[in-house]
């Protein structure tokens, strides 16, 4: 694996507060890392710095084999074959698309090899070569971003960063725009940092995922491990729904309200935290008669609830169900088809491992 992104001991302060506390993040080349986090956690300081429009107080940042940043050196921003894309995209209104694209490139829209470049770029984007007439505001959201992407890939960058770029888009177009930029960063091979706090964003185009907070990250690996096997609380119920009992392990499994759950993680015996994820839980009615906790080969999965509260999503339902004893209610997501109404007796089935957090 080469390493494309390299930061070491990275920190910085404004006013005494400090924004980034000492991180390390390894981007291998060509692979998509999407840091994920809270506003105000540091996503977008990280980013400030690896462009180099910010200088770090400690640590060092090294973009291919060569240190760009330091505490006594810095490269300038544009001699570091960063491409950067603002949240808002920050093109020019004054300057047409084409303009736009080619800012900075030499000789710009007067040499037919530049002009030819912006028509391919337009492609790149999916976007006709007409747009290289337009201004900014004749364009809908995702083109702007579409234009700004372009702009950001006409300099050939190394590495291309990305700063919540889809979130002033509505719902559909965000996701459509997201796809879109994903796929044809991979398709042209180019190193990317995105930082985002939409969880879905991050887990759906992450090769790598990195949940900051409070300027560090908590953990960074790929999506479905950091999703299934998270180190905390905070970074499970970060990255989606997540279901909380007390528990108590004993010989790689934990006793709680659903029953004997297998544990993933290695964990010493004892008082714990069970997380599951919603999709896990399967939710069936059960007549009053057989409204006790059933028993499996490998030992009890099953407990027994009352549903005490519906919401309808369309193809998924939410139920809320109380599992009694002392626990609260816990929420199951599941089809929409012929769901357990209010104040059926259910049985939970868990399935696969929970994670034991302390």
């Amino acid at each position: 694996m080469t390493t494309m992104l390299d930061i070491r001991g990275l920190a910085k302060s404004f006013n005494g507060h400090a924004v980034l506390d000492h991180i390390d993040l390894t981007v291998a080349a060509g692979s998509t890392t999407v840091v994920v986090g809270a506003s105000g956690c540091g996503k977008t300081t990280l980013l400030r710095l690896v462009a180099g429009f910010e200088n770090p107080d400690a640590g060092t940042v090294t973009i291919s084999g060569r240190q760009v940043a330091g505490a006594e050196r810095s490269v300038a921003p544009h001699r570091r074959s960063v491409g950067y894309v603002a949240q808002d995209g920050a093109l020019f209104p004054h300057l047409t698309v084409g303009q736009n694209i080619a800012y900075g490139l030499s000789g710009g829209l007067r040499s037919r090899q530049v002009r030819n470049r912006v028509t391919k770029l337009l492609e790149t984007v999916s976007l006709d070569a007409s747009f290289a007439s337009r201004r900014p505001h004749q364009l809908s959201g995702g083109q702007q971003q579409r234009v700004a992407l372009a702009r950001a890939l006409a300099r050939e960058p190394v590495l291309m960063l990305l700063d919540e770029p889809f979130s002033a888009l509505d719902t559909g177009l965000r996701a459509s725009t997201r796809k879109a930029v994903a796929g044809l960063l991979t398709d042209a091979g180019v190193t990317t940092l995105l930082v985002t706090h939409d969880q879905e964003e991050a887990l759906s185009i992450a090769d790598q995922i990195a949940v900051m907070r409070d300027g560090r990250f908590t953990q960074v690996g790929a999506p479905q491990d950091v999703y299934r096997r998270p180190n905390d609380r905070f970074t499970a119920e970060f990255l989606g729904d997540c279901i909380a009992l007390p528990c108590t392990v004993a010989a790689g499994f934990a006793e709680c309200a659903l029953g004997r759950i297998p544990v993933a993680t290695s964990i010493s015996d004892g008082p714990a935290t069970l997380a599951l994820r919603p999709e896990q839980l399967v939710a069936t009615v059960v007549s009053d008669s057989a409204a006790h906790v059933e028993s499996s080969e490998d030992g009890s999965r099953n407990g027994v609830g009352t549903v005490i509260g519906t919401e309808f999503l369309g193809h998924d339902v939410l139920l809320t169900i109380d599992p009694a004893g002392d626990i609260a209610p816990i929420i199951v997501r599941q089809h929409s088809l012929d769901p357990p109404s209010i104040d059926a007796k259910v049985h939970i089935k868990v399935i696969g491992d929970g994670v034991a957090l302390r």
